[in-house]
């Protein structure tokens, strides 16, 4: 079963500290090596020209970021092939407990969906 990581955190303009980098690449290099890592990627700032794209009432509306009443924006995403439900929890907890011993005042969520149509026939 394919399943999309989605993370997010707030945009509060603080960097990363180098070593969280660092580890994730290590943690992106097994997986890609093991063959359950499909596609990654990160997120730049909305401030570098995000733009949302909205469909209400039957009208496109378009606007540009950064978004100030957002809260949590998506910062990165990957996409898995997992055997179990269980095997992608804990690929995601990893994930995210790379976070908590690196930057443990960052504050975050990775919401793990399933996924249809990537790659598939």
């Amino acid at each position: 079963m394919l399943y999309m990581f989605l993370v997010s955190g707030v945009e509060d303009g603080k960097q990363p500290p180098a070593e969280l980098f660092e580890e994730i690449e290590k943690l992106s290099e097994q997986e890609i090596a093991a063959g359950r890592m499909k596609a990654r990627g990160g997120l730049l700032p909305t401030a570098m020209g995000s733009a949302r794209i909205e469909s209400r009432s039957g009208k496109l509306k378009l606007t540009d970021g950064p978004f100030a009443e957002t809260k949590e924006v998506l910062g990165g995403f990957s996409i898995f092939e997992f055997a179990t439900r269980e095997e992608a929890i804990a690929a995601a907890e990893s994930f995210m407990d790379i976070h908590r011993r690196i930057w443990p005042e960052w504050e975050g969520v990775c919401e793990m969906r399933p996924m249809f149509g990537f790659g598939t026939s």
